[in-house]
């Protein structure tokens, strides 16, 4: 998209200061050449709030057959994301008294409304459907297994229609609070179907369980076999991870692992590209002090934490310090370990160099990133990128879609360039969609000064247009 009138111009960068801001790369007499942006490198300590990761909120949604009710005002402009813990149960006949039923159409589009309000707000969900009436820790409430995914197809498109909303659907459905154990049918009989389920009625999301094992019974393998397992990208399996609600709360996390060494280093293969994360417990245990946990939490890619449990643990985060004892991040130091946990579930990109790269007698601009990731996680989806030029005023004056941002260390794109004569700032708007003609779910670089709210885009530099 352009929003001013098309004039071709000979492209020249706003001069640097320093000799080494302009290497010539071929020649000379309209030769190539490559110029260093001056800007702000280095990484902030400040919170930056991105999408599909942090501290979540729980949000209770009690569904019956007129619809779905919840409590708009727990999301905020603090919170990014969200978790969806969905009661059900009034579709059970273990509940109900009446028999299984299907969800009703009021059902489906109260739960689409939810999504689609996160949506317009720019948020995230983690879904968990469960058939624990209010979330009370019941268990043995769930329908047949045949209703229990029928209750899946159901909800999947719907799922699929918010694919940036949604950043992953935790399989749930079964025991007290849906974390699928205690019940007579939290068994691999009633979980691999559920599992397959989910997978053969979606594309992408991913799709989250509660223990390894449950992941080793979908692949059909034991934990004897998990040493130098590889799940190929092509495999349904590729998309089965893991959340964890009792994070760090023993050395099995309450028996989320048989041998956690081992299993850490299985999972590790998945939460590379899949979202991880759940809920810390046991404020007694010593596996979540500051200087303790960070390897693992790197090891496996932490996206997200539940911000209200368990409340004791987060309060011995805030009241702890990031030493050297900790790690060798130097600019932390001193900060709290909720601090440093926070800046880094999941993904955290610093722009480390920027390079623009034209010839005085082409109408056309090469830019070149560099990027470090300082995060525990990673950009777990592609992402849609736009180059924005703003005027003196701030104003975007010309828009052009550019190669897709994947989360790399590198990230290159080159376009024709035709604007009028004058001097503009050069922003990256790194987004999941657009909604009523507005970039959603954009990703803000952790440097000081280069983010621009108004466009929801990073700077990366400046440019002169001249005739």
């Amino acid at each position: 998209m352009r929003v001013m009138d098309i004039k071709k111009k000979i492209l020249t960068v706003t001069a640097l200061p320093t000799a080494l801001a302009c290497m010539i790369l071929t020649g000379c007499n309209g030769a190539a050449r490559s110029y260093v942006q001056p800007l702000n490198y280095e990484e902030s300590t400040a919170a930056v709030s991105n999408p599909d990761q942090g501290f979540y909120r729980p949000m209770y949604v009690k569904a019956t057959e007129s619809g779905m009710s919840y409590n708009k005002n727990i999301v905020n402009a603090a919170t990014q994301i969200y978790h969806l813990r969905i009661d059900i149960s009034a579709f059970s006949g273990a509940v109900n008294g009446d028999g299984d039923k299907l969800l009703t159409q009021a059902a489906l589009d109260g739960f689409e409304d939810i999504l689609s309000y996160l949506r317009s707000r720019d948020k995230n969900a983690i879904v968990r459907f469960a058939y624990d009436p209010s979330y009370g820790g019941s268990k043995d409430k769930e329908p047949n297994l045949q209703t229990m995914l029928q209750h899946i197809g159901q909800v999947c498109p719907i799922i699929e229609r918010y694919g940036n909303t949604v950043t992953a659907v935790e399989a749930g459905l079964i025991g007290p609070w849906g974390e699928m154990h205690s019940s007579a049918v939290a068994t691999a009989e009633y979980i691999t179907p559920i599992i397959d389920a989910y997978l053969t009625n979606t594309e992408s999301v991913p799709v989250l369980v509660r223990t390894p094992k449950m992941i080793y019974d979908y692949l059909g393998i034991t934990i004897g076999d998990i040493d130098g397992y590889s799940i190929a990208e092509t495999e349904r399996a590729y998309r089965v991870g893991l959340y964890n609600d009792g994070y760090l709360g023993s050395a099995n996390d309450l028996g989320t692992y048989t041998d956690r060494e081992r299993e850490v280093e299985f999972l590790s293969a998945q939460t590379a590209h899949l979202p991880y994360g759940g809920e810390v417990v046991i404020p007694s245990s010593n596996f979540h002090d500051i200087e303790v946990c960070l390897p693992e939490m790197n090891k496996l890619d932490l996206s997200y934490l539940n911000i209200e449990w368990n409340n004791q643990v987060i309060d011995k985060w805030k009241n702890s310090t990031y030493t050297a004892e900790c790690g060798d991040d130097e600019k932390y130091y001193g900060a709290t370990a909720f601090t440093y946990i926070d800046n880094h579930l999941g993904y955290r990109f610093v722009l480390t160099n920027s390079v623009f790269e034209y010839s005085d007698n082409a109408d056309a601009l090469r830019i070149g990133l560099t990027l470090e990731n300082v995060g525990f996680g990673n950009l777990n989806r592609t992402k849609r990128a736009k180059i924005i030029l703003a005027d003196g005023d701030g104003t975007a004056v010309y828009s052009q879609d550019v190669a897709e941002f994947v989360g790399g260390r590198n990230y290159d794109c080159s376009f024709d360039f035709d604007v009028h004569s004058g001097t503009y700032d050069v922003y990256l708007c790194v987004y999941g969609e657009e909604y009523e003609g507005v970039p959603m779910y954009c990703v803000q670089f952790a440097n000081d000064g280069l983010w621009n709210a108004k466009l929801k885009a990073n700077k990366i530099g400046r440019i002169e247009a001249a005739a």
